[in-house]
């Protein structure tokens, strides 16, 4: 038997589900030849009810403590990019540990740094429940696909999201009716916006990214939008358009360099990914030789996520380790980043129109002085479905483009809700076709 003594720094959730793993002696364990110690403990509250007896484990009052302390691996699930989880981390890896982290925030934003010094000293730095925890997401891409040249990742990222939009287009509830259903089933959290605004997918795309290419990515670089204004008025004409809305997030390799992005998009409702729905997540690989890869699966929760921490630690008794990333930091390559500005693509244009002659007219003129050509164009004041969302004394007009650049785009629509017929904000939404 392999025997392994472990410190667990956080007891959440996801803390409290990796100590009931440990505890019942998972099958798994005894398959693989492995027995687990956990040899430490620490939190923010010793005396919470975490649903497992802590009697006879060490308690750390201060993780740096515990992850420099007499174990093999250090297990953070602490939380956050700065402060007390890049602290102890730092310490056990100087300290010759081992270390398991479910942290996306710390491997997007620090993971580089932290490579270094774990090749340095020789230690292992696993990271699988970091990213979609219910799927194996790094696992594919060190593993099965580390020979391809991966050209494109897209996923569906955040399960709070995508349960959001799925309500939404669902039931025809509003996103502030869905952010409240999202938050009593425990799938948002009272201040949801890291989700919401798009910057938890954002975590879990740097990492995916800085994996798949190759690149030393920095997590700054990356354009992020979240969901917060869209409208059930936009879920209602994308269906009518035969399309879905989702959060994604997308890395491609481009001639030019890496496009970088978390948005929401139209995706045609019969592509694969436009279908998962709920909670649950998606990514797709797209590479030479490996061709297109999808998995799916939850994404997010105590079982998934203790599972996946719970899998590193076999990994490590295996004797599994090797570069933090595909390949060794000081080989990861300077890509250069492209401007979102710059980037092209089709585009969802909703507009609300004050009831005046002319307005539709004179919209379309704007696009095509602007050398925008217009694929559909969609007037659904006619439409049941979405004129329950409108005033009674206006209209609403949607279109989608052909290919334009997003600054364009952009430009084009400040200078239509300058117009005196139109209300509000025009709402841009970009479309991406995967097929």
């Amino acid at each position: 038997m392999t025997k392994l003594r472990v410190g667990v720094a956080g007891l959440g959730v996801v803390g409290g589900g990796l100590l009931s793993i440990l505890m019942h002696k998972s099958e798994r364990f005894d398959r693989a030849g492995i027995e687990v110690e956990i040899a430490g403990i620490s939190a923010r509250n010793r005396h919470r009810d975490r649903g497992v007896t802590l009697d006879g484990i060490e308690w750390y009052d201060d993780p740096v403590e515990l992850a420099r302390s007499d174990i093999d691996i250090f297990i953070e699930l602490v939380g956050g990019a700065d402060g007390t989880a890049r602290a102890a981390v730092e310490a056990a890896i100087s300290a010759g540990k081992h270390v398991i982290t479910a942290n996306k925030a710390l491997i997007a934003e620090h993971g580089l740094h932290l490579a270094r010094l774990a090749e340095q000293k020789g230690v292992s730095l696993f990271y699988e429940a970091a990213v979609a925890a219910g799927i194996p997401a790094i696992h594919s891409l060190r593993g099965g696909a580390a020979a391809s040249s991966i050209n494109r990742i897209v996923g569906i990222l955040n399960g709070t999201c995508n349960y959001m939009l799925t309500q939404m287009a669902e039931t025809g509830a509003t996103y502030e009716a869905a952010l409240q259903e999202a938050q009593r089933l425990g799938y948002a959290e009272a201040d949801p916006t890291f989700d919401v605004g798009g910057f938890d997918a954002a975590h879990k795309l740097c990492i995916l990214a800085i994996i798949g290419f190759d690149a030393a990515v920095d997590f700054k670089t990356i354009s992020i939008s979240g969901i917060q204004k869209i409208t059930a008025e936009d879920i209602a004409a994308a269906k009518q358009l035969n399309y879905r809305i989702r959060l994604l997030g997308i890395a491609t390799r481009a001639e030019s360099g890496l496009e970088l992005s978390v948005h929401p998009a139209l995706v045609d409702e019969e592509d694969p990914i436009a279908r998962a729905a709920g909670p649950d997540n998606v990514l797709v690989f797209e590479g030479d030789p490996i061709g297109r890869i999808q998995i799916s699966g939850p994404g997010a929760g105590a079982g998934p996520t203790a599972s996946a921490v719970a899998a590193d630690i076999v990994t490590i008794a295996r004797g599994g380790g090797g570069p933090v990333f595909n390949a060794p930091a000081g080989r990861l390559r300077d890509l250069k980043v492209i401007d979102p500005e710059r980037q092209t693509g089709r585009f969802y244009l909703r507009i609300t129109l004050k009831d005046v002659p002319g307005a539709i007219a004179a919209i379309t003129d704007t696009l095509a002085k602007n050398d925008i050509s217009i694929d559909s164009l969609l007037q659904p004041s006619v439409e049941a479905a979405l004129k329950k969302h409108q005033p009674a004394d206006s209209a609403t007009l949607v279109l989608t483009t052909h290919a334009t650049s997003a600054a364009k785009m952009y430009s084009v629509a400040r200078e239509i809700s300058e117009k005196s017929f139109v209300s509000g904000v025009p709402s841009v939404i970009r479309i991406e076709d995967f097929q």
